[in-house]
């Protein structure tokens, strides 16, 4: 069956427009607005899951009006857009958008802006439900939510719904993020905080629970019987660019580990829910970062290797060394590549290492979960040319080529027997097609829908931190001798190898 048969045979699930309510952008003239949130909420408007009675105000200490700032987001939709604009709708969206200026913990600007809430509310017949987009340094996070308080915008009352988007990164560490949910929870019920993590706006990530729990041959062998082993990817080609400044105060560890990669884990390894209910799945979720066995010192010592990249060559194009960056120190200690081995300490898992890999400068752009399965017990074919008889392994997709691919041993073609390598791959784009996204679309319409399900709890984000704390604190105390230690567009250090070789094990082969 070719993907066009396929399409028409599957019946859309029906959606609904998003609840009537304003958005509220809090750093408005930053890159996350014009990259992301903007064209994200052009797709959902061209996709009729925007409530015709819906209104956004931009907020941040840029030198705007509304109709500059209208003008501004026009030009930026032409660039970053995911998907030709319709004029139409752009037009609609923009008579939609407004503009305060004012600084973070300045009252008089609240009020400014409840001001142009109440304007654009009535203009446009908007209910009194309101969210706010935290697209801002973290530093500003509670002086923002304490303004809202004063301001009287995230009360609920008479029916009306307040909610709260939070970017990472969520604290620094586990003190600091401990703080910063108590901070926040003295004025937001737990419902109302949305932190988000884009990864999970991705189909592949959202399609890992349909994926296990909606076909019955993968979940009975999704456990310590048959899996040898779970690797996840997440490797940039990218180098730090103009970011030098934050991520020397963050690194790989920080930066992907406590959210992105733990996220991946909880949902690779999570038991089935009850219930999709955004609970349900998240209390799953949390159960296994609760179960990951945590870090001594010698285990940091023995199971996580780091790295920071040197010069190279990108395809033809020379690159520099993270110390080499703007805004880097010429003698920086910061990791742009962290792998740990961990350990999750319960009945499903027992004995099945989990391997994580993250860093800049890579020889390939890819995300992916990866399941190896264990060896047949008996190799019948070792005398057919099967002296390493194939593992079959499971490879999810996440970026950027979407999709699924397994790998089985088959007899090859011919009068003598002999087994080769099968691959089945599956793609997103091939099979599905569908409009191209900005991974934002889907979380943005689970905030104004209310659906928590894809946003982290409050003790998941600190059962994230609690994960790499042990880690960063190893790491702080132990001068680093070998930076940089491994070249740009390579696989990382020769150390990450020797971490699995130490286990008779591989990293896998990554797409060329």
């Amino acid at each position: 069956m070719n993907p066009a048969e396929h399409k028409s045979t599957v019946e859309a699930a029906p959606a609904r427009p998003s609840d009537s309510c304003a958005m509220v952008i809090f750093g408005a003239g930053g890159d996350l607005t014009k990259r992301k949130l903007i064209p994200a909420l052009h797709n959902l408007a061209l996709d009729n899951l925007l409530s015709r009675q819906f209104a956004v105000i931009g907020f941040a200490t840029t030198a705007f009006d509304t109709e500059s700032f209208r003008g501004k987001l026009r030009k930026d939709l032409k660039e970053f857009s995911s998907r030709p604009i319709d004029d139409e709708i752009w037009e609609w969206l923009a008579r939609r958008i407004y503009y305060v200026r004012g600084a973070f913990d300045d009252a008089d600007a609240y009020k400014r802006l409840a001001a142009s809430i109440a304007e654009a509310s009535a203009e446009h017949g908007v209910h009194p439900n309101l969210f706010h987009y935290l697209a801002v340094a973290p530093r500003f996070f509670g002086a923002i939510v304490r303004q809202l308080e004063v301001a009287g915008l995230a009360k609920e009352d008479g029916g009306q719904w307040r909610r709260v988007i939070v970017e990472k990164p969520f604290g620094h560490d586990l003190e600091t993020a401990r703080a910063l949910n108590a901070e926040i929870k003295q004025v937001l019920d737990e419902r109302q905080i949305y932190r988000i993590d884009h990864y999970l706006g991705k189909e592949t990530v959202q399609n890992l629970m349909v994926f296990r729990f909606g076909n019955g041959i993968f979940e009975p062998i999704w456990n310590r019987r048959y899996i040898d082993h779970v690797q996840i990817t997440a490797a940039e080609t990218v180098g730090v660019e103009q970011r030098g400044g934050y991520y020397e105060t963050a690194g790989a560890l920080r930066d992907m580990v406590p959210n992105h990669l733990s996220q991946l884990v909880s949902l690779t390894a999570m038991e089935p829910p009850f219930s999709f209910g955004a609970d349900a799945v998240r209390d799953e979720q949390s159960k296994v970062l609760h179960a990951i066995q945590a870090f001594t010192p010698e285990d940091v010592l023995s199971k996580t290797v780091r790295g920071q990249y040197g010069e190279g060559m990108h395809g033809t194009e020379s690159v520099p060394a993270y110390r080499a960056e703007p805004r880097v120190a010429p003698d920086s200690r910061t990791e742009t590549y962290a792998a740990l081995k961990l350990t999750i300490d319960n009945w499903r898992w027992a004995g099945v290492p989990f391997y994580l890999r993250t860093g800049k400068r890579m020889a390939k752009r890819c995300t992916e979960i990866a399941i190896q399965f264990r060896r047949a017990p008996f190799s019948l074919f070792r005398r057919a040319g099967a002296d390493n008889p194939t593992q079959n392994r499971l490879v999810i997709r996440i970026q950027p080529d979407e999709g699924i691919a397994l790998t089985f041993g088959a007899k090859m073609p011919g009068t003598i027997m002999r087994q080769g390598e099968v691959h089945m791959d599956f793609s997103y784009a091939d099979q599905f097609g569908g409009p191209p996204s900005t991974g934002y679309e889907r979380l943005l319409y689970d905030c104004m829908t209310g659906d928590q399900t894809l946003f982290q709890r409050a003790d998941m984000v600190e059962a994230g931190w609690a994960l790499i704390q042990p880690i960063l604190d190893v790491w702080s105390v132990l001068p680093v001798r070998n930076f940089p230690n491994y070249a740009a567009s390579t696989w990382g250090p020769a150390e990450a190898n020797e971490l699995l070789a130490r286990d008779g094990r591989a990293w896998g082969k990554m797409p060329r």
